[in-house]
């Protein structure tokens, strides 16, 4: 918007609102950001020049200089919008510009009056008086990764809100689970951070090496590349959708088309004990997403929902640095790269077969103390290393993405399971390198410790 269209102090209310609205990065809630938003007009409607300077600020980008915006600090510091507190310098800049930022990560520019860690009386919520930083003390894995892809789809929304209410984190701090947010494939407009313009896909020669062999091609492409299961909450609905090798690319969405081929409608699916909050949920998916099959088994995906899918993938683990089963992510254009699965699971048969020599070892008495297992995996106990089981493995060849709804400890839901709706697929390349790994490198059964 230019200048000259801005709104001013002087329009009403819902113009000023409508305006920022559409500058609003897009991972909150359109509910969230609405009450964020008339919150913070309403609270500045008596202070015009400071109304003016985060109008300025915002529908420009920050490219025009602009003056604290203020609003009374709360005994805690932080800010109730919507059933949901936090400190509102982050709250405001998360809106307007970086939707994945870490509440410590923010430094105030050496020109605003009312920082927040100023401690004054006000705090201002310009989010162009804070600058992004990554201090030591922060944990990388949960900032935004950089994406390898300039146009693959739209921008995902955060979890939508049935009810208008606010999506409250469970009660429960026990679950390990996290939810990391990646960046989307492409942006409305200009990016608020550099985005890289490399090759589409993430070769996985570049990033690391392997002293284990490379993939056989002796085995033979399958005839299907994977399939696809539709359940709702812990239940199968309808039948298992194979998609044929010579099909890369399918589309999943809530559509009726019965006529399958590179489509799996899941709107023609019908189930007798659909709850009313699971059709809600439906109605969203909408055009879903879109799964392709690269090269000889890695797997992009592209979001064309207007909400969010929530992603379990053991290769953004590993992008993200975190352990394998440990976060649900939001959407990223790559979600399987067939040669990290490969070395993953010969990584992980050969310790769980020199676990078992070295339990065995142990019972034996050739071995001192419980230990771990040798130069294969030092940080992987004995008994965890020697519990390692087929079922583990499989896993890896093993995608689920929930759509709409997210799981984890920012949601009510503790497990994919307890989604409205989602999706469970079987990579069968990778099922079919797992079967090579298991006839050269068998898991024997785990000897029990004394």
């Amino acid at each position: 918007m230019s200048i000259t269209n801005m709104p001013t102090s002087n329009d009403a209310c819902l113009s000023i609102v409508h305006s920022l609205m559409c500058h609003r990065q897009g991972a909150e809630s359109e509910t969230f950001a609405k009450r964020a938003i008339e919150s913070l007009v309403k609270k500045l409607k008596e202070k015009k020049d400071e109304l003016d300077s985060l109008i300025t600020a915002i529908t420009t980008n920050g490219a025009h200089p602009s003056k604290c915006v203020t609003i009374q600090r709360t005994l805690d510091g932080r800010l109730q919008v919507a059933g949901r507190k936090g400190f509102p310098h982050v709250i405001y800049t998360r809106l307007w510009r970086w939707p994945d930022l870490h509440k410590n990560e923010l430094k105030h520019v050496k020109y605003c009056q009312f920082a927040f860690d100023l401690k004054c009386d006000n705090v201002c919520v310009n989010p162009y008086h804070y600058d992004r930083v990554v201090s030591p003390g922060i944990d990388l894995s949960s900032l935004t990764l950089t994406s390898t892809a300039t146009s693959l789809g739209l921008m995902v929304k955060d979890e939508y809100d049935f009810d208008g209410q606010p999506q409250l984190p469970p009660m429960d701090g026990g679950h390990s689970i996290q939810t990391i947010q990646h960046p989307p494939s492409s942006r409305v407009g200009p990016p608020s951070e550099p985005f890289s313009t490399a090759g589409l896909l993430p070769l996985a020669d570049a990033r690391t090496t392997s002293a284990f062999p490379s993939i056989s091609v002796g085995s033979g492409t399958p005839d299907y590349w994977c399939s696809t299961a539709y359940f709702e909450m812990d239940v199968q609905v309808g039948e298992t959708f194979k998609v044929p090798s010579t099909c890369p690319v399918v589309t999943v969405d809530g559509y009726v088309d019965p006529s399958g081929g590179d489509r799996f409608c899941l709107g023609q699916l019908s189930n007798v004990h659909r709850t009313e909050a699971i059709e809600r949920a439906r109605l969203h998916i909408g055009k879903g997403i879109q799964l392709e099959c690269k090269g000889e088994g890695d797997v992009w995906v592209r979001c064309h929902s207007d909400h969010a899918v929530f992603v379990q993938s053991y290769y953004l683990d590993r992008e993200a640095g975190r352990a394998p089963g440990d976060a649900v992510h939001k959407i990223y254009p790559s979600v399987f790269d067939l040669h990290q699965c490969h070395r993953q699971m010969q990584q992980q048969a050969a310790t769980a077969q020199a676990a078992a020599a070295a339990q065995a070892a142990s019972i034996a008495g050739n071995i001192s103390g419980p230990g771990s297992v040798g130069g294969i995996a030092p940080a992987i106990s004995l008994s965890a290393a020697a519990g390692i089981g087929v079922d583990d493995l499989r896993r890896l060849c093993i995608l689920r993405m929930s759509f709409v709804k997210g799981w984890g400890p920012d949601y009510p839901r503790t497990s994919i399971k307890e989604t409205p709706c989602w999706i469970e697929i079987h990579l069968h390349r990778a099922l079919q390198l797992l079967d090579e790994v298991l006839h050269t490198m068998p898991i024997a059964d785990p000897q029990p410790l004394d």
